[in-house]
């Protein structure tokens, strides 16, 4: 989401005549996309601003993203312009007063249309804000409530972003399967190579208008799958309560989807998650990964990739709620996890609460459960091994190229395993086979 705000930004700076530049002391502006999730994310923002005005005192700042009122006000101090990215079409006139310039371009967020900078990847927002209120989270405050994009505008932009041959699209939201959009009455049509179950169509085309009623996630899935080309397709971020039957059937029939789900946990400690207000138990989640798991064997695919977020030392969690967080990772054996250590911040309903679990517990628990996780990784790794696998190329470096497999899988692939590697390019699914894992990732030589 951070990349995704910062191509609208340098979207509308472009468009007002400004340009990008890779070095700090030949830059007029430079423009800052924070996340305040933790605290050390905003430490980070404030270490960036010392060593800019370092490099470069004439240059002016702009601080962005997740902020809340108490982080703002800080900042300000220190920046030239601070403000939450969802008043970015409010208040870019503002940047531009910085250098005094007048704004030529003015719209809502979601209708910014950015210039996509993470070939062969597209991340493409179908929804902004969050309604959830979970205690320890900013983003409802800062982002707002939940706002979807028309369906048709969605199939527009990523049928526009298959023609320019990007091989992944990355559908966003803080709350992806919450996604229900009234349809715009424009229309938009497209004849789908296959049909896919349960899509909308109209004499063989996928097709939105006044007359086409609402969309929900499970079917906006389908018709970006339905649309024609060569690409894979994937979602973040998701909420276990609205994880639906109908979505999980979706994902099973969507031939393009990849087969990897982001599902944040948070804790596995029922009263931790009453407190957190996730409105769902340990046992619920269990169930749910279990049920995805059993669904995906059966028609076929590979085994999904389960990926988590956990937070270790929310206020007044006991060694035995941690104890239950701990016992959970076990069972569910993860291929990834994004692990936290709590950070209150400020605004938010856990911001009231005692800080009472201390730093070096919080380090304690972090660690206990990357110990846990660097054992799940490896050993749900290994199923891959000796297998071959398609993968798409993302990067090239010195020796080697990176990938990703269908199934989120980090893919390294060294330059002296290759045959012809003056043929390979960004953005080329390759066949691979793997010969060497470790808990992070696999490695592989081109079939």
């Amino acid at each position: 989401m951070n990349e995704s705000d910062a191509e609208r930004l340098a979207t509308v700076l472009e468009k007002n005549n400004y340009r990008k530049t890779k070095e700090i002391k030949e830059a007029n502006l430079v423009a800052l996309v924070s996340c305040s999730v933790r605290q050390m994310a905003i430490d980070r923002v404030y270490g960036l601003i010392r060593n800019i005005k370092k490099e470069n005192k004439k240059t002016k700042i702009i601080v962005t993203g997740c902020l809340p009122e108490k982080d703002k006000k800080k900042l300000a101090k220190e920046a030239n312009l601070v403000f939450p990215i969802k008043d970015l079409p409010r208040l870019t006139h503002k940047i531009l007063e910085l250098n005094n310039q007048k704004l030529k371009n003015d719209c809502d967020y979601l209708k910014i249309k950015p210039n996509y900078s993470t070939f062969p990847i597209a991340h493409v927002p179908i929804m902004t804000g969050c309604n959830n209120f979970c205690t320890y989270c900013v983003v409802p405050y800062t982002r707002g409530p939940e706002v979807s994009r028309p369906a048709n505008e969605i199939l527009r932009e990523v049928s526009e972003l298959i023609k320019k041959d990007y091989k992944m699209i990355v559908l966003l939201g803080q709350n992806v399967n919450s996604y229900k959009s009234q349809n715009s009455n424009s229309k938009f049509q497209i004849k789908p190579k296959t049909q896919i179950p349960n899509s909308k169509f109209e004499n063989n085309s996928l097709s939105f208008g006044k007359n086409s009623g609402e969309t929900n996630f499970p079917e906006l899935l389908r018709m970006i799958n339905g649309l024609p080309g060569n690409f894979w397709l994937t979602f973040l971020s998701s909420h276990p309560k609205d994880f639906s039957n109908e979505l999980i059937k979706a994902m099973t029939q969507c031939n393009k989807l990849m087969s990897y789900l982001h599902l944040p946990v948070q804790a596995g400690d029922d009263e931790v998650l009453h407190h957190m207000n996730r409105h769902y138990t340990a046992s619920h989640y269990k169930n749910l990964i279990s049920t995805i798991r059993d669904k995906f064997m059966k028609v076929g695919n590979s085994p999904i990739t389960i990926s988590t977020d956990i937070i270790v030392g929310f206020p007044g969690e006991t060694k035995k709620q941690f104890a239950n967080t701990a016992k959970l990772m076990r069972e569910v054996k993860f291929d990834m996890a994004y692990l936290a250590r709590y950070s209150p911040r400020p605004g938010t309903a856990a911001w009231k609460l005692p800080n009472n679990v201390s730093a070096q517990e919080k380090k304690k628990r972090w660690q206990t459960l990357n110990s846990i996780l660097k054992k799940t990784g490896l050993e749900n790794n290994k199923k891959y091994l000796n297998k071959i696998t398609e993968v798409l190329i993302l990067k090239q470096k010195e020796h080697y190229f990176l990938g990703q497999s269908k199934s989120f899988k980090n893919i390294k692939i060294t330059v002296d395993q290759l045959s012809g590697t003056t043929n390979i390019i960004i953005g080329q699914f390759v066949k691979v086979k793997i010969e060497n894992v470790t808990a992070w990732g696999l490695e592989g030589e081109i079939v």
